[in-house]
């Protein structure tokens, strides 16, 4: 039996940096993960994100193998493509990353602070006495045998895998299980092009037939290589992303004479964070907290904010004795206050777009009933804004499509109710009632009809 202040389930970029933070303070830290240590960091991903992650937690940027490209802007496609968003803003700049590289920069940084990894290890469940989690039971080695590790504090960063969330204590008011309504599934490639310049920007298109209930992607990475896939909402009688993949979006001219270089699928949460992301015992950060953003399924950046913060708080409790739900609260705290109400009003948005027909958003995008500018700004935190002209109005009259409007609106004022109920959130004590409010308007949303 092992005996640690903290474990760290899944050695992700966001659980490495919870690790590093925690062993730097000198406190003895496990760091598990399922796969060899030479294959952490190999994961389905987009690649794309924000440069303001890293200056937010004062880390290096990536540099050279980890950097494929600088991003300054992104452009959003219609369904019928005659419309494009090009929103370009300095809150917006980026990177697309090569993600093992980074990852495995993270985890370096990881041991080199002096946590002790265990790799090719499979955590099977939680270790639970008297309500609390104590640590987690795994297995290793050839043969496998079954170990126990033994810690103050367990921090679930096990991606979608979840594996100590879904198995919590019965007596827990949790959220075990994601609904498939909120979860994507995704196929993604990287593929090198011939003979066509490749976009400036990144390019996100919209389009139900292709991509219901999400959205398909071009990214480039410099040297005529790309990231490109699709994601869709998994609701019931989901399509086969790989097959849409290849019969619908290789089909495009962009894409002649490309070549495979590897390719893969997964699964990414596409919902607002859990209503509490701490137990007796235990934070959840990443996908196992549902923290990648609804809309464009990016987690990590939110997964590294999160890990900082959970770390802290975890560094904090073990030294206060008090590794309670209580006395970790402040992680629900901080996060729901600066990140939560953000994502839950895009998680608004996000139900919105997934009820809308490609007629819609073609008609919303062209009339611009949403602005460039606008759309930034709700994506960084801010009230959606609508523009909705008497010639607009008059052009939805004429299609009938007046309901269109009107849910948009309605959307509008969801999106700023629910972060005003994410800048209150509550102590422990107020927490259910909270909850039923936040799941109430949700409820509300998904009721809508356009």
């Amino acid at each position: 039996m092992d005996k640690y202040d903290l474990i760290v389930v899944g050695a992700g970029i966001g659980g490495a940096l919870s690790a590093k933070i925690a062993a730097a303070k000198d406190f003895k830290v496990c760091l598990i993960d399922q796969k060899p240590e030479k294959k952490i960091g190999d994961k389905i991903c987009g690649e794309a994100m924000g440069k303001h992650h890293f200056d937010n937690l004062g880390l290096a940027p990536p540099t050279g193998d980890e950097l494929a490209s600088i991003v300054k802007g992104i452009d959003i496609f219609s369904p019928d493509k005659k419309t494009i968003f090009r929103i370009e803003e300095e809150k917006l700049h980026g990177y697309m990353i090569n993600r093992y590289e980074l990852g495995q920069r993270f985890l370096q940084e990881a041991l080199d602070s002096g946590v002790e990894l265990h790799h090719s290890t499979q955590v099977l469940n939680p270790l639970i006495e008297k309500s609390f989690i104590k640590g987690v039971r795994a297995k290793n080695g050839s043969p496998k045998k079954l170990r126990e590790f033994i810690g103050s504090i367990v921090i679930d960063s096990s991606g979608m895998d979840a594996i100590i969330r879904k198995q919590v204590p019965d007596d827990w008011i949790f959220e075990r299980n994601l609904s498939g309504e909120d979860t994507a599934i995704l196929y993604q490639e990287i593929r090198e092009v011939s003979d066509i310049k490749e976009p400036a920007y990144p390019q996100i298109y919209l389009n139900q037939t292709i991509s219901p209930g999400g959205y398909y992607w071009i990214f480039p990475k410099g040297q005529n290589i790309v990231n490109v896939g699709l994601g869709l909402q998994m609701k019931e009688g989901f399509l086969n992303p790989r097959k849409l993949f290849y019969n619908d979006l290789l089909s495009e001219p962009f894409f002649n004479n490309s070549k495979k270089i590897r390719g893969g699928g997964g699964f990414v949460s596409t919902r607002r964070p859990l209503n509490t992301m701490v137990g007796n015992g235990v934070l959840f950060i990443g996908d196992a907290a549902s923290q990648p953003s609804p809309v464009s399924g990016g987690g990590i950046g939110p997964s590294m904010e999160a890990g900082y913060l959970a770390a802290k708080v975890a560094c904090k409790a073990i030294e206060q004795s008090d590794v309670s739900q209580r006395g970790m609260w402040d992680y629900n705290l901080e996060y729901m206050t600066q990140y939560g109400g953000k994502s839950a009003g895009l998680d608004i948005f996000r139900i919105f777009l997934q009820k809308c027909s490609n007629e819609d958003l073609d008609y919303g995008m062209y009339n611009k009933l949403i602005k460039e500018d606008d759309l930034l700004k709700a994506s960084i935190g801010e009230n959606l804004k609508l523009n909705i002209t008497d010639k607009a109005q008059r052009v939805f009259r004429g299609l009938r499509r007046f309901s269109f409007l009107k849910a948009l609106a309605m959307t509008a004022d969801k999106m700023k109710a629910i972060k005003e109920l994410y800048s209150q959130f509550p102590q422990p004590q107020d927490h259910v009632q909270w909850s039923q409010k936040v799941e109430s308007l949700v409820k509300e949303m998904k009721n809508m009809s356009i």
